[in-house]
């Protein structure tokens, strides 16, 4: 058996027949499948006119963004080819179409040490706090100890899905050497790309717009491309800009394929501030461009003017035609630019005409474009721009609205997802999807086809999806809120790719379609390829699993239906929907050929009615078929059903970075997206996706990441207590530990020590730098001080009391002035109650530093050595909230003078008092207190007590 499992055959086998080598078709019919190892579907022209400018880039296509090369080496795992792959005496069919790297052995081997090395020193440093007890403060010690023990607990469940980190390349040239045709036709599958937006005012929609435009822009084959727009809030302003956005496209996606644009979302590429003209025709180039800014700054004051334009017109309309009554009410309506009533939410809400009381739209905007290549028009006086050497061709673009009703839960962001999901299949059904944000854009046109390399690859049939790190724009140069969060990515992510695969984040994921539809792979690796043996050694079977046919009786009877995964039912009412599934599913007989795609009035009745808030009554959505409910965060429990199923996943960086999006404008919106985030991943816990309770076709590594990433926000329990009870020792004189030896001295070193040299490996092999990875640490202090801990709370109190939890979206529309400061909001002051916990804990800490500088001075404490390491940690918990104090006093740039002064004013002033009110620290305490008046032997006693205590 080979190590991937399965047969041992490798896709993209060569037979050789009549001595020549002739690629055998599969019998599943599937149109890229492991079974024979064609990638091929029958189709016309792609971007033929893109292939002489990817030439010219090859040498930068498919590199790993922000890694170190040198950290890194190509090895043979599996039946992955890498290295000498491109060798004369390789086949086309053999090359890989993307290769594997490990780290070098100089870095991992000593990484693995040190992760037992420090855990060996941990259990002894645990073993010793449990035998040194603190009689005088007995409670403190056991509560210590139990935030030891959560904090050594949850470092392991960090740590181990790290132990073999793996990074994956694409290799773009390969792919089009494989696909694409000379004639410039290409066999690449087709993919449909899922964009979700919720409200056009908080999610600006000139960001949708450009969002739009970089998709179609992309360099993938344009009959074969997508793009589908679900509009949850369902209003016209919404619909017209895409609608201008479709207009703009007709110039902007030709200029770009004519100069091969990067990156091609226009405001971003405007926005450049490196020279354009470099190492291009100058006359030309420079005509076209002047041209399309112009056109884009026509097209942008369109979109600003948008919301006048349709409360005007519809004002207009409803007067001309006197206003419609219902039970002797007026009624305003909306009316779009075609003289009839918009269907979704009007302008002035009304029966049936607002938000989440609405009718289901689908509408084409960009129609399906023909196969053959089409050539634009040469410059003339009315056309300046010359495209008579460019295809003008536009992918298929669809705009959705799902119906909505009182009395309905719509599930949010999954709910959209599945109804795109219905839609998308009566319509295209294209076997891969792609799902962004509205704030994200493609930044790199080759980002499609990247993804696709790891759908294509060898053994790549088992994997569900493939994962692209979030990258974002408008974050200030010092990343004060750790938006960047690039630890979690090229770090954690990364490294999960050695086990099972990423998790999915949410966006900027590429699935196959078929496991949305609940399908189990056709084989099972729990191990992958770097750990077969560790996976399979917990698995129910090693590497294989039943084939996906139902076997009963009644539902082979059931003809074509009879090899869905689940009852048909549970698909819904459409049998137009359900018989999308098996031309789209693997193995199944009856995907001999790729589906047409229909914009006929019958589909599009067809995707309305599968859109329908009625829907998914009764049925598996949200369950077992698709983006799953229950939880704000769909994305990673959606991840996860796919993973204990035996799908695999993979991680694609590439540079330039793939997708690029909008961070969170200030620190109040960023507080609320991490409770969002916290609070989803504790609702999964105590949900029946619990990963400890998942299949065992869960790699045990993977299940150890699934348990971090639902248990993370307990830690703001402990890390509370441990950032105020040793400030407040100062002031009560009980320590958590009494009297330390110089044992305890060691293995604390070590835990820290290993932790440091722990954190730089990483931050080499991960590809960070040293100040990402200290600003990870400090958002993640203020994290856990205040959405970690509001996170429990709500969570608690809905598995106690059964309610649900509702959350705002978070807001990404600026409201400053960007032309005189770019980050001014994101240092806009907006209070919020997330922010108390971190006020109190700076505080605290500031005045337990500050009653121990007074009882040296006062004499009660005469050796300052003895207090200098919990002063120490002190100062510790501040330089890890101070970004959290710079923002809440609305500061930037350089350090705020503020943010120290307040600091000192607020330390002396707690010194001074300490010292000059007896009652403060009593009779018993300062020069004038218990050592005058009892005598030294008590004084003594106590002072020993006070010095040997470590906080």
């Amino acid at each position: 058996m080979a190590p991937g499992g399965g047969d041992g055959r490798r896709n993209g086998e060569v037979q050789p027949v009549n001595g020549a080598s002739k690629r055998q078709g599969c019998v599943c019919g599937f149109p890229v499948c492991a079974c024979a190892g064609a990638a091929a579907v029958a189709s016309a022209a792609s971007s033929a006119d893109m292939d002489r400018m990817a030439m010219a880039a090859t040498a930068t296509e498919g590199q790993i963004g922000a890694v170190n090369d040198e950290s890194w080496v190509a090895v043979d795992l599996s039946d992955d080819l890498s290295g000498d792959s491109m060798d004369a005496g390789v086949a086309l069919e053999d090359r890989p179409v993307f290769r594997t790297e490990k780290i070098k052995g100089i870095l991992l081997h000593p990484y693995r040490v040190l992760i037992f090395v420090r855990l060996i020193a941990f259990t002894l440093f645990v073993i010793w706090r449990i035998s040194h007890k603190n009689p005088d403060a007995l409670w403190l010690w056991v509560t210590s100890i139990a935030g030891e023990f959560w904090f050594g607990f949850s470092w392991l469940l960090d740590q181990l899905p790290k132990l073999n980190p793996i990074n994956r390349v694409p290799d773009l040239a390969v792919l089009r050497q494989r696909f694409d045709r000379a004639d410039g036709t290409s066999t690449l599958p087709g993919l449909d790309i899922f964009v979700t937006t919720a409200d056009p005012f908080k999610e600006p929609i000139l960001s949708t717009a450009n969002s739009i435009l970089s998709i179609l822009a992309a360099d993938y084959p344009v009959e074969k491309n997508t793009c589908y727009l679900s509009d949850d809030s369902g209003m016209l302003l919404t619909y017209e800009a895409m609608a201008e956005s479709a207009k703009f496209a007709t110039v902007w996606v030709p200029f770009c394929r004519k100069h091969g644009i990067e990156p091609r979302g226009p405001e971003s590429y405007f926005e450049l501030k490196s020279h354009p003209y470099m190492g291009r025709a100058q006359e030309d180039f420079v005509n076209d461009r002047r041209r399309v800014r112009k056109e884009y700054d026509e097209f942008k004051a369109r979109i600003n003017g948008l919301e006048h334009d349709i409360k005007q017109r519809s004002d207009a309309h409803n007067a001309a035609r006197g206003s419609d009554t219902k039970n002797g009410e007026p009624t305003a309506a909306t009316w779009m630019a075609d003289g009839t009533k918009w269907e979704g939410t009007w302008v002035e809400p009304a029966e049936n005409h607002r938000k989440g009381d609405h009718a289901g739209i689908v509408l084409v905007l960009l129609n399906h474009p023909s196969h053959t290549r089409q050539l634009g028009p040469p410059a003339s006086a009315d056309n300046p721009l010359d495209f008579s050497t460019v295809d003008v061709r536009l992918p298929m673009l669809v705009y959705v609205s799902r119906e909505k009703r009182p009395g309905h839960n719509h599930q949010k962001k999954a709910g959209a997802m599945n109804a795109l999901t219905r839609c998308s299949a009566v319509l295209s059904n294209s076997p891969f999807i792609l799902n962004l944000d509205c704030d994200h854009y493609i930044n790199n046109s080759q980002a499609l086809r990247a993804g696709i390399c790891f759908m294509l690859g060898r053994d790549s049939d088992t994997v569900a999806f493939v994962q692209f790190p979030q990258r974002f724009e408008g974050v200030d140069p010092t990343d004060l809120y750790a938006n960047h969060n690039r630890i979690f990515f090229d770090g954690t992510l990364r490294a999960l790719d050695g086990m099972q695969g990423p998790i999915y984040v949410g966006t900027g994921c590429l699935f196959r379609r078929i496991t949305v539809y609940g399908f189990d792979p056709p084989r099972i690796n729990v191990g992958g390829s770097c750990f077969p043996s560790l996976g399979g050694m917990f698995a129910k079977t090693k590497y294989e699993k039943p084939g996906l046919e139902m076997t009963t009786k009644a539902a082979v009877a059931k003809g074509k239906h009879g090899f869905l995964p689940m009852p048909k039912k549970a698909y819904g009412k459409s049998d137009a929907f359900v018989d999308t599934i098996p031309r789209a599913s693997h193995p199944s007989p009856f995907a001999a050929a790729e589906a047409a795609v229909a914009t006929d009035e019958a589909s599009i009745a067809e995707a309305v009615a599968v859109a329908a808030a009625a829907y998914e009554k009764k049925t598996g959505w949200g369950s077992d078929i698709g983006w799953v409910y229950g939880t704000v965060t769909e994305d990673v429990v959606t991840g996860y059903r796919m993973h204990i199923k035996g799908w695999r996943s993979r991680y694609c960086s590439i540079y330039p970075h793939a997708f690029i999006g909008t961070a969170p404008i200030n620190l109040t919106e960023r507080l609320f997206q991490v409770l969002r985030w916290s609070t989803g991943s504790l609702e999964i816990f105590f949900s029946r996706n619990n990963p400890l309770f998942g299949s065992t076709f869960l790699h045990p590594l993977q299940r150890v990441a699934y348990i971090n990433i639902t248990t993370y926000p307990f830690t703001a329990l402990f890390l509370i207590f441990y950032t105020t009870v040793p400030a407040l020792s100062f002031v009560t004189g009980h320590f958590i530990v009494q009297r330390p030896t110089t044992m305890f001295y060691v293995y604390l070193a070590i835990v820290l020590g290993t932790l440091l040299i722990l954190a730089v490996l990483e931050v080499k092999w991960a590809g960070v730098t040293v100040f990402e990875w200290f600003r990870n640490g400090q958002f993640w202090m203020t994290a856990s001080c205040s959405a970690y801990l509001a996170a429990v709370c709500q969570v608690l109190f809905k598995v106690v009391f059964r309610r649900d939890i509702s959350f705002k979206l978070t807001s990404k529309q600026p409201s400053g002035d960007e032309k005189k400061d770019p980050y001014a909001d994101l240092y806009v002051v907006r209070w919020t109650w997330l922010m108390v916990m971190p006020i109190i804990i700076i505080m605290v800490n500031i005045i337990g530093s500050a009653v121990a500088f007074a009882k040296v001075l006062d004499g009660e404490w005469t050796h300052w050595l003895k207090v200098a390491g919990g002063v120490f940690f002190n100062f510790w918990v501040l330089f890890h909230l101070y970004p959290f104090a710079k923002g809440i006093l609305g500061k930037h740039g350089k350090t705020p003078v503020v943010v120290l002064v307040w600091w000192a004013f607020t330390f002396v002033i707690t010194a001074v008092l300490y010292i000059n009110i007896p009652h403060i620290h009593g009779p018993g305490g300062g020069k004038h207190g218990a050592l005058a008046k009892h005598g030294g032997h008590h004084g003594k006693k106590d002072l020993d007590h006070i010095f040997y205590g470590w906080p």
